[in-house]
């Protein structure tokens, strides 16, 4: 077991797990009522607070259902965005309107997404709106594992070797317990983690199991960078650019989620330019957030995007069982 991220909170988790408690109880007690909408849904959601990959197996599956002939759209929250209205994402728009990941989803995915604090709310607006075009049609429920008073046909839960070796919140950065994955109908690991499938087979959990490929598409770039990001986990984001071989002049690590001021960017041109870097690179969110402030950066150092791909290894197979599952009597509820 790991040191907790932030130990000197450790005193404030059992806080936090009374209010799971209680929430639990709400739950099950009718408190908080589970509502459901008429098409089916599909959770893709973790047990940690960020990082974890769910943006990316979002747009992979949509894609995929998409290529099927499956209607899909995607229902998010809209994590700092300005507004507290149900809306539909305009991909032309910013990520203060509607959020960097719905943008992210709606841009990369092609399919219509729609964000409101309650997701229930954006699903009933996605379906006032349009009805499926083909025979079937089916909402993602994206960073919807904890969002449970919308009910859910399958629960997608992205599980890593760092989730089993974390702490609850807020001392860790788990939102629920590890016993809380036997909800999942589907855990998604990495690849290259099969400890983390020997542990889900150690504990009797029922579900099935993908296994995700991840990769970086890092732009072709033989010169030094001055790399930033405000993402969960930026280590990930560093460690890829050096296992690809290439120079890191220098890096910044922002927050999660992190707004952008042209302060901040005159600071990283500036180190950067001090560095020796020719080129800026970060992730497709952070430059979401950035918006026309990019345009503040100097043409003497270009800005570079990173995506992050996530591939379901034996995909055809994982496709075609959820489209089973999902035409099959709906039953799963929590």
């Amino acid at each position: 077991m790991r040191r907790a991220a932030r130990p000197l909170l450790w005193p404030l988790v059992p806080l936090y797990r009374l209010g799971l408690a209680l929430r639990e109880l709400q739950l099950r007690s009718g408190l908080k009522p589970v509502r459901r909408l008429n098409r089916p849904i599909v959770s893709i959601g973790s047990l940690s607070a960020g990082g974890a990959g769910k943006t990316p197996l979002t747009i992979a599956l949509a894609k995929a259902l998409t290529a099927r002939g499956i209607y899909v759209d995607v229902l998010s929250r809209g994590y700092g965005r300005r507004s507290a209205l149900p809306l539909p994402v305009n991909p032309g728009g910013t990520a203060e309107d509607f959020g960097d990941e719905p943008l992210v989803i709606a841009r990369e995915a092609g399919v219509p997404v729609y964000v409101a604090a309650e997701r229930c709310e954006a699903g009933l607006l996605a379906e006032s709106e349009r009805s499926a075009p083909s025979s079937f049609g089916l909402h993602l429920l994206d960073d919807g594992f904890q969002h449970r008073q919308l009910a859910r046909d399958i629960d997608i839960l992205l599980l890593s070797r760092c989730d089993l070796n974390d702490h609850l919140h807020p001392a860790g950065n788990l939102r629920e317990p590890l016993r809380a994955a036997e909800r999942a109908d589907v855990f998604a690991i990495p690849e290259d983690e099969p400890e983390v499938a020997e542990y889900i087979q150690s504990r009797g959990w029922q579900g099935e199991v993908w296994r995700l490929r991840r990769r970086m598409e890092i732009p072709g770039i033989n010169v030094p960078v001055a790399a930033f990001c405000g993402i969960a986990r930026p280590g990930q984001f560093f460690q890829g650019f050096e296992s690809a071989g290439m120079k890191l002049a220098t890096r910044f690590a922002f927050p999660d989620h992190y707004r952008f001021t042209v302060l901040d960017l005159d600071r990283i041109a500036v180190a950067g330019r001090q560095a020796g870097a020719s080129v800026l690179l970060t992730t497709e969110k952070d430059r979401v957030r950035m918006g026309s402030l990019a345009d503040a950066l100097p043409t003497t150092l270009p800005l570079y995007t990173v995506g992050l791909r996530t591939e379901i290894v034996d995909g055809a197979a994982a496709i075609g069982w959820l489209t089973s599952r999902l035409t099959s009597p709906r039953a799963h509820v929590s």
